[in-house]
Formats: C-alpha cells, sequence, structure tokens
C-alpha cells in the first residue's frame, strides 16, 4: 500500500479528477475566462509599455490597460450590439406585419430567371419552381423567428451578460498584471522538455493573435464597406446588414458575399438593374478585396495555415464553440501541426523554429520590468 509506485498513481489519480472538477466548476464563465485570456494576449504590449513608463506600478499600468480596452474594444460592441438587437426587432416586426414577404420576393427572383433556363432546368427536372418559393421563403421565416426569439433572449438574460463582463473584466486586470508569472508557471507544470513548452506557447500566442487581430479588422472593414452600400443604395437596416456581415466575414472566401450576393440579385431580378450592378462591382472588387489583400496578410502570414485549412477549422470551431470558434478552431489547427512538428523533428539539435513570441513566454526567469 505504501509502493512508490501506487502512490504515485494516486496522486496521478487524483491530479486529474481535481483538474478535471476545477474545469467543470468553471466551465459556466468559459467565454468570458477565455476572452479574458485573449485580451490579456492582444494588449501585453500595450500593459509593458505603460508599465515602462510608469516605473513597475504594475497595479496602475493593468489598471490603465483595462480602461484602455473598455473605451476601444467593450463599449463600441455594446453600442453596435444595442443598435443591431434595435434594427433586428424592427426587422421582425416588418416581417410579423406582412411587410416584408420573402415568399414574394422569392417569386419575383424566380420568374426572372430566363424562359430558356426555366425551359431547360423544367425539362431535366432539375428544379420544381414551387417548392424552392416554398422553402425559400419557409427557410427566411424561420431565421426572422429566431431572430426574435434571440433578441428575446438576449434581453431576458442581460444580467447574465453583464455578470459575464464583469467577470471578464475582473480577470483581464489580474491576467495582465500576473500575466508573466502565470505563464511560467504554466510551462513548469507541464511535464514537457523546456524546448518544446517554449514553442508550443509561442505558437499558441501568434496564432491567437494573428486570428483575432486579422480577423477582427477584416470583419470590421467588411462589415463598415457593406453596410455603407447598403445605406447609399437605400436598402433599409444598412446597420443590420453591416454587422451581419461583419460576422459572417470570420468565414474566409466566401462570408460577406451570402448577404450582399442575395441582395444584388433581386435587385437585378426586380428591375433595379444599377443598383445590382453597383453592389456587384463594390461587393466583388471593394468587400472582396479587402478579404483577398488584408486576410493573408494579417493571419495567414502568421499562423501558416492554408486558407482552406483556416476555413475549415473556422466553421468546426464556431459550429463546436459559438462565435469564440472563429479563434478556438485555428487555433487547435496551429498547435496540431505544430506538436506534428516537433515529433517529427524529434531527436534533432535543433527544434522548428517558433514565431515571434511575446517577452513572457521567452524565458523562465524573472521578467525585465518585475
Amino acid at each position: 500500500m505504501n509502493s512508490p509506485g501506487l502512490q504515485r498513481t494516486v496522486f496521478l489519480l487524483l491530479l486529474a479528477i481535481a483538474t478535471a472538477a476545477f474545469v467543470w466548476v468553471l466551465s459556466p464563465f468559459f467565454g468570458a475566462v477565455f476572452w479574458a485570456v485573449i485580451m490579456a494576449l492582444l494588449f501585453s504590449s500595450t500593459f509593458r509599455a505603460l508599465l515602462r513608463r510608469l516605473n513597475g506600478r504594475r497595479n496602475l499600468a493593468a489598471l490603465l490597460t483595462l480602461l484602455l480596452i473598455v473605451l476601444i474594444v467593450v463599449l463600441p460592441m455594446v453600442l453596435l450590439s444595442i443598435s443591431t438587437a434595435n434594427e433586428v426587432s424592427a426587422l421582425v416586426a416588418r416581417v410579423s406585419s406582412g411587410d416584408i414577404n420573402f415568399r414574394h420576393y422569392a417569386q419575383q427572383v424566380l420568374e426572372a430567371l430566363p424562359k430558356w433556363l426555366t425551359d431547360l432546368m423544367a425539362q431535366f427536372d432539375l428544379i420544381d419552381f414551387q417548392s424552392v418559393v416554398e422553402k425559400f421563403s419557409d427557410a427566411l421565416l424561420k431565421r426572422g423567428h429566431a431572430l426574435a426569439s434571440q433578441a428575446l433572449s438576449i434581453g431576458q438574460n442581460a444580467l447574465v451578460f453583464v455578470v459575464n463582463l464583469v467577470v471578464m473584466l475582473y480577470l483581464l486586470f489580474f491576467f495582465l498584471r500576473d500575466g508573466d508569472q502565470l505563464a511560467r508557471m504554466l510551462r513548469q507544470a507541464v511535464p514537457m522538455d523546456r524546448v518544446q513548452t517554449h514553442y508550443l506557447a509561442n505558437k499558441f500566442a501568434t496564432v491567437v493573435r494573428a486570428t483575432v487581430k486579422g480577423n477582427v479588422l477584416v470583419a470590421l472593414a467588411q462589415g463598415a464597406l457593406g453596410g455603407l452600400a447598403f445605406w447609399a443604395l437605400g436598402i433599409r437596416g444598412a446597420v443590420l446588414w453591416g454587422s451581419i456581415m461583419a460576422i459572417l466575414s470570420l468565414l474566409p472566401a466566401v462570408g460577406a458575399s451570402l448577404i450582399w450576393g442575395p441582395v444584388a440579385i433581386y435587385l437585378l431580378a426586380t428591375g433595379s438593374t444599377w443598383q445590382g450592378v453597383a453592389l456587384v462591382v463594390w461587393g466583388m472588387l471593394v468587400v472582396g478585396m479587402v478579404d483577398n489583400l488584408l486576410r493573408p496578410i494579417l493571419v495567414g502570414k502568421d499562423t501558416k495555415l492554408p486558407d482552406y485549412v483556416v476555413l475549415l477549422t473556422t466553421l468546426g470551431g464556431i459550429s463546436l464553440f459559438g462565435l469564440s470558434g472563429f479563434v478556438i478552431g485555428p487555433t487547435i489547427a496551429a498547435l496540431c501541426m505544430a506538436a506534428w512538428a516537433l515529433f517529427a523533428r524529434e531527436g534533432e539539435e535543433e527544434p522548428p523554429e517558433p514565431a515571434a513570441a511575446p517577452v513572457a513566454a521567452q524565458d523562465d526567469g524573472p521578467p525585465p520590468e518585475a
């Protein structure tokens, strides 16, 4: 009963159970903890710059960094969310009153198809027009009701949102102030070679920063440009559609076009030719080029992931983890590839070259500012 092997096994079992229980207890606040870590990584350089200017006063530097995050990230997101929720409510009200009739819009588009195309498709039984209209309308109506229920749910769970936001900001303060020590403690606790933990920590920080910064900048740019086009063309709900385009633009290559594409088709089909052509040109040459130019520079260059891997892991991450999945998915893929790179080069004298990492992950000694 007192053999070292048995004692080690029992201790490891206890450690696993305690860790699993700790994660389970924190699971209701997964989003708050996750985004606190992300924000701490993104603004660690700002914290360090303030720390140098404040002669090492870590509490004050963390507090000022937190205030800056609230002003430039949290407050704009809350205001945009409120504006979007208002437009969602207005859209749902118009759908319920019959002012917006998706079935009628779909029928207009189908009737505008060239006769030779409809005849050819009917000849080969490729399409049942009435069935398409019904499915299209039902899908959009269901989506509208889902938006309505989601908006109601947001209102009912406002307290939960506020609690999570406060928890996130509270944790963020300590992650900024004590991030160096926490990172060093985790690296020392992980039973892996020092070189491996160094490389994987660098990779994690690099991928998270590139994914968040790149995707958020691309999303903001595409959402703003798409919403501006809708506003200029007189399409109601420009803020709502711009916000939806920003969210969908998290999907590489296809995101924003899922909104402006159908709208352009509808404009062309209903006789608004110049508006439809203008939206297509704007969507392809301006909105689309933002994705094609900025995403490879801001995301792919640092993560070193192919576009198709980013797309698949983003879709998979969002389906499993919600909106946070656009960070979690590519990060898991990058860490997987990094781990396999370490395994393939195991036994070599030189490890694979890691990407640039934050100061906190570069050594196990005390941080220079401490």
